[in-house]
């Protein structure tokens, strides 16, 4: 009876261990490590990336089950198809890690498992599913003025490398592009630059209705009328603050937020502390600034550095707020830094009360 009740017990406890899972994710297939909470690998594995395969694989190691996979392509779709089958969910960022010596699939899914095990991953959000079409539609609407960019930037250097000067937007146009095109002598040369109007125009005609629907469903958002009374952040702007973002619960205070826009300041110091007299003390020696963080998401930044540029250039409280660091003996380009992380603070915290702007409650404190 007494041994009856030990393997109970035993087998109590080992269902109730967490396993720590890692998964190294492929287009085809995805290579498995799962440690115990004793840091011994007990399972590898290579399974096909399909939805059936791995959630079969998770739910055969038990109810207490901790997964962690690398951002990429794939990493909505996993998170989505593993939530339910799992305890934790991380979708980490390994960015800023240094290569190691060696390096394969299984030595990648070791080393992601025990740092999970570890509580050594740096997560990345994946909530608010609610906002995926948002996401979607702001994807689309980004993706198509970078290509309408990248294809206007063709066309000029097309007529550059030429000696044919294109000043202003007019070689854009449909009126006079026959008289463009005469202007190249080479048959390919006309034939290329056709093909690039050619896709110009379709961009050109798809951007406006990307535009519409993006902002249509951002006025879905409940976030959507408190960022839109904040002065400089237009329809767009706020579509993709509310894509991006998702929520503003995310961030306990300014402080966190401004690395996530890639507006904090990195700094480095050493030694900072000294003996004199006999006692301890901190070294009066300012740290050495290293400019801004570098692992930030780049949409987000230009979203709030424009509103910074367009803030600080039209007459209104935030150009007064800017005006006053500048008095102060600040820099013009750190003064547009100060007033987009300004911006950034007034945003969460509006966003958080549900108040709207009011211009008579801004502060011209430096944050």
């Amino acid at each position: 009876m007494q041994k009856t009740k030990r393997k109970e017990g035993t087998a109590a406890m080992k269902q109730q261990a967490i396993q720590y899972v890692a998964l190294d994710v492929h287009q085809a297939t995805l290579v498995v490590s799962v440690r115990d909470e004793q840091g011994s690998v007990v399972m590898r594995a290579t399974v096909a990336t399909e939805a059936k395969a791995i959630v079969g694989l998770v739910r055969g190691l038990g109810s207490r089950v901790h997964i962690v996979f690398e951002e990429g392509t794939q990493a909505q779709w996993l998170h989505e198809v593993l939530k339910p089958y799992a305890e934790r969910v991380v979708v980490c960022n390994t960015r800023g890690r240094g290569a190691q010596d060696n390096k394969s699939d299984r030595i990648d899914a070791d080393r992601l498992s025990e740092l999970l095990r570890l509580g050594s991953v740096k997560s990345v959000f994946h909530g608010a599913s609610e906002l995926l079409t948002l996401k979607e539609l702001v994807r689309s609407y980004a993706n198509l003025v970078e290509d309408g960019t990248r294809v206007m930037l063709r066309i000029k250097a097309l007529f550059r490398a030429r000696g044919i000067k294109t000043p202003g937007t007019s070689v854009y146009g449909t009126s006079k592009r026959k008289g463009w095109l005469s202007q190249l002598e080479g048959r390919g040369a006309r034939m290329r630059a056709e093909a690039l109007f050619a896709e110009l125009d379709v961009l050109q005609e798809l951007r406006p209705k990307a535009k519409a629907a993006m902002i249509a469903e951002a006025r879905r958002q409940p976030g959507w009328k408190v960022l839109r009374s904040i002065p400089f952040l237009g329809p767009v702007r706020v579509a993709q603050i509310l894509a991006i973002m998702a929520t503003p619960w995310r961030f306990r205070t300014k402080r966190q937020a401004w690395p996530y826009v890639g507006l904090a300041v990195v700094t480095r110091s050493s030694a900072d502390q000294e003996f004199a007299d006999g006692k301890l003390r901190r070294r009066r020696r300012a740290p050495l600034t290293r400019g801004l963080n570098r692992n930030h998401h780049p949409l987000l930044k230009s979203v709030f550095k424009g509103a910074a540029n367009a803030a600080a250039a039209t007459e209104g409280p935030l150009k007064d707020f800017y005006d006053a660091c500048v008095a102060r003996g600040i820099r013009e380009d750190m003064a547009k830094l100060t007033l987009a992380r300004k911006i950034v603070a007034i945003a969460l915290r509006l966003w958080k009360t549900g108040e709207l702007w009011d211009a008579t409650k801004l502060t011209l404190q430096v944050t």
